[in-house]
């Protein structure tokens, strides 16, 4: 086959985006079906090794595939915006209609991706174009605005700035000069750094769900998207939901498959099972684009990994659990199970009333957004220390097995003593050992009490009726184990407080558990092995996370280093660091601060060009305090500076 680590595709514009293809030598007399990847990660050194082994896969299945750099990126002309911008999606339509000409391709094309790659092929899916058949997407949502990195319930999440201090390191590296020029590559790269825009502000600009968030939801408008949809997420992954979300909303078009993983590809996740994703992938290729009866159309609905329970692990591996499959989804042989909470008890109806206060240790055992397996303890601990800074409400001893699967649901009578306040919500297994297990998390901001559009002010002492729906779940609930229902007042460093603490009077409520009865036993074949691409690791690399408590200030450090590596196809040298520290003064919810640097490089031989990016991050009582500089430099010489800075109003 032919591979070309820098194929252009021409924009309608005249801009040229850089493309990796991959073509079988057949397709120069039979043309064949296309699968298109198009994100912004750099193909020449980001996503280089897991390109290689996939597309290879695909190509040899008889698919010419393509691994486009959008724009701004890597070697592709022109500038980077934004996240799933107009232009981007646009360029994504026009990539699409470009592809399906070629006398290489039969016309149909197909589209996948994970993250980024996952978002925006289902938005691309909703602008119809006419040669996209299929589509697979992967660790994705279909709300961008409370089901994304940004607003979990109308609450700023840490990671909005963590992300927009990764995604600027990413965009601050160069173009391969071996593939771009020698003379363009240096003109090329400063005019992209004087250009790449700090994507918290627009994105802490826009607080409630307005227009901004609105364009790239797809739940905007199922009916748009009238092509399969294979969409694939992971229990252990921040973006758990979108499986049901798409099978609920295009019940004829789309197929969901939640399994135990982190966020990676299913074949390669760092929690286990994992699955024969290329296979699984090549049957709905065959079937949506060369039209084999594959049964990829006749497969269930919903295909769900009901995990086991089992002890706290920060550092999991593996987790115990069957495969159950579903024709629908909300499963038909749902039931809703309402426990109301009593007096400390979930299960009792009864009168009471008990304060919540805001205490700012809770959050430790919370784990992170995107568990990557690249870290030290990614995932949420036992859940006892946060549990004794919450209210809790615990169920009785459960006298069989109860099959969770869906969305828990809390609905909750509550009071606030401010006019600002949020609840968080976590429900947890009490094993015999124990320890306390979490099975699902989420959360409120108060002011979005009526709909994310619009924040209204609490009047204190007012009696809200509020409702929400927590992460999706499949989770058996064994015999002799208890269910808990956990509230606090601030969940850090998993979302910003509020700038003053705030006590919570809780006077009733009900938890709303999703039990299942029946579903059908099924499974999936294991990994097949993908060709390794060759590289050579120069420096190892070292993770650190250590939490500290001085003076009452509250700390957490995260330190990751990925080594120094060698890509031996291509001769490119990559590194990169990141270190992170995330502060809160006990007694003052103004005080939560983030600091983030990411250092990177990136060259060949005795060229190397660096950057550093630095991020700070201050949660103030009325405002947020954000401020970014990146530096780059080629060798020991500075090339680029600049810092940006704004107070945004909360």
């Amino acid at each position: 086959m032919i591979v070309d680590p820098d194929f252009a595709v021409p924009l309608p514009d005249g801009t040229r985006l850089s493309a990796k293809l991959w073509l079988p030598d057949r397709a120069k007399t039979e043309p064949v079906p296309a699968i298109l990847e198009y994100i912004p990660y750099r193909k020449t050194d980001g996503t280089a090794a897991r390109d290689h082994g996939m597309h290879l896969h695909f190509a040899k299945a008889g698919y010419a595939c393509l691994r486009v750099d959008r724009r701004g990126c890597g070697e592709s002309e022109g500038l980077f915006d934004d996240e799933y911008s107009e232009q981007e999606l646009q360029d994504g339509v026009d990539i699409i209609a470009w592809i399906a000409e070629q006398g290489w391709c039969t016309g149909a094309v197909g589209m996948q991706g994970i993250s980024w790659g996952g978002f925006n092929s289902v938005q691309i899916a909703a602008r119809a174009p006419a040669a996209l058949k299929a589509v697979i997407s992967i660790g994705t949502t279909a709300d961008r605005y409370h089901d994304d990195i940004h607003y979990k319930g109308g609450i700023q999440l840490t990671e909005n700035v963590g992300w927009a201090a990764t995604i600027m390191s990413w965009l601050s590296t160069p173009p391969d000069p071996a593939l771009v020029g020698h003379n363009r590559w240096r003109g090329i790269w400063l005019n992209r750094l004087e250009k790449t825009p700090f994507l918290a502000l627009p994105w802490m600009r826009h607080s409630d769900r307005d227009a901004y968030w609105e364009h790239g939801s797809i739940c905007e408008d199922y009916e748009a998207i009238q092509i399969p949809v294979l969409v694939m997420g992971g229990l252990h992954d921040g973006y758990r939901n979108a499986m049901a979300a798409m099978v609920a909303g295009m019940p004829e078009r789309a197929r969901g498959v939640l399994g135990p993983w982190s966020h990676k590809y299913p074949n390669i996740s760092t929690i286990g099972p994992s699955i024969d994703y290329l296979g699984e992938a090549t049957r709905w290729w065959d079937r949506w684009l060369k039209g084999a009866e594959t049964g990829a159309d006749d497969g269930p609905a919903y295909r769900a990994y009901v995990m086991e329970s089992c002890k706290p692990d920060v550092s999991l591996d593996y987790r115990a659990g069957e495969w159950l499959a579903f024709n629908a989804f909300p499963p038909k042989q749902t039931r809703v199970e309402r426990l109301p909470l009593g007096a400390g008890v979930l299960g009792r109806e009864e009168a009471f009333s008990a304060e919540l206060e805001t205490d700012l240790s809770c959050g430790r055992g919370c784990g992170e957004f995107f568990p990557f397996g690249f870290g030290p303890g990614e995932l949420p601990d036992d859940q006892r220390g946060d549990d004794d800074l919450s209210l809790c409400f615990d169920g009785a001893v459960t006298k069989h097995d109860r099959v969770l699967v869906g969305a828990p649901r809390v609905r909750l009578r509550v009071a606030a003593d401010g006019p600002r306040a949020q609840i968080i919500v976590r429900l947890c297994d009490l094993r015999p050992d124990g320890s306390s297990a979490l099975i699902s998390l989420g959360m409120l901001n108060l002011r979005h009490r009526d709909g994310f559009e619009a924040k209204r002010e609490l009047e204190p002492g007012e009696v809200y009726e509020v409702d929400l729906a927590l992460d999706q779940v499949a989770y058996r609930l064994p015999r002799g184990h208890r269910l808990r229902l956990a509230l606090s007042g601030s969940y850090w460093p998993f979302c910003w407080p509020e700038g003053e603490a705030v006590t919570l009077t809780l006077s009733g409520g009900a938890l709303e558990l999703p039990v299942v009865e029946g579903g059908a036993p099924c499974g999936f074949d294991p990994p097949a092995p993908m060709e390794a691409r060759p590289s050579r690791q120069l420096r190892e690399g070292s993770e650190r996370k250590m939490w500290s408590v001085m003076d009452g200030c509250m700390v957490l450090e995260i330190e990751g280093d990925q080594g120094r590596q060698e890509d031996l196809e291509n001769g490119i040298v990559t590194e990169s660091a990141v270190s992170e520290r995330w502060s809160i003064m006990l007694n003052d919810p103004a005080s939560a601060e983030a600091h983030i640097v990411w250092t990177r490089g990136f060259g060949r031989g005795d060229w190397m060009v660096t950057t550093r990016v630095e991020t700070r991050m201050r949660g103030l009582k009325n405002h947020f305090d954000v401020e970014q500089s990146l530096i780059a430099a080629e060798g020991d010489e500075v090339l680029f500076s600049r810092t940006w800075r704004e107070m945004i109003a909360r």
